[in-house]
């Protein structure tokens, strides 16, 4: 997308959006949603085994992910933790509670109108029918499938840097400690594989803009 906005001006809009969602502005909250679901759906597609795949659609995962994350909103403290790193921690646990379940949860991925899920009176109900949309969106855009495809060929080592630098946002230091090499080596081949992957035509908000 040639036309995306600059990441460092979407950082400066994400945290203008968090802290109108956590004033109960659902509709900002739609915003956030829409800003980081691809890179949230790329991060499960990519990291889904064919067990879980069987299991749990990445479209659901987005979207349970995002119901959550309206659910802890005012847990959230961006003074502590970036909101990409927050968000991509309660994605990990769903997808460890999804590779729990002999069968996907029926409330899995369903943002509802009633019920246990606050009924009418959640902002979030209102303005589900967007959310969905917006999930199915990002299924089905053929620049991120091309994106997915790339990245699921990456040699091992440079994958697990996509989804630990370039998605989650992890530090530097642990995803040195996964890869079993220093921080150093670790921000030095991000570099390097950062350069490769933006001369591509992906979207400018789906990997994070830096890893420290």
């Amino acid at each position: 997308m040639n036309d995306a906005p600059d990441p460092a001006t979407l950082e400066g809009i994400t945290q203008v959006w968090v802290r109108s969602a956590r004033k109960g502005d659902a509709s900002d909250f739609a915003r956030l949603y829409e800003h980081i679901a691809p890179a949230v759906h790329t991060w499960a597609t990519l990291r889904l085994r064919p067990d879980q795949a069987a299991i749990l659609d990445p479209g659901d995962l987005v979207q349970e992910v995002w119901l959550r994350a309206w659910r802890r909103i005012d847990d959230f403290d961006h003074e502590r933790v970036p909101f990409r790193f927050w968000v991509f921690r309660i994605a990990k646990n769903v997808l460890l509670e999804a590779s729990r379940q002999s069968r996907r949860p029926d409330r899995l991925g369903r943002i509802r109108a009633s019920g246990e899920d606050g009924g009418d009176a959640d902002p979030l109900a209102r303005i589900a029918d967007s959310i969905t949309a917006v999930s199915r969106r990002v299924s089905r855009d053929e620049e991120l499938g091309r994106f997915r495809e790339a990245v699921a060929a990456l040699p091992d080592d440079e994958r697990k840097l996509v989804l630990h630098c370039g998605l989650e946002g992890l530090p530097l230091r642990e995803v040195g400690e996964r890869l079993g090499i220093s921080e150093e080596a670790a921000g030095k081949r991000w570099q390097r594989l950062r350069a490769r992957l933006r001369t591509s035509e992906l979207p400018a908000h789906l990997l994070a803009l830096s890893a420290g």
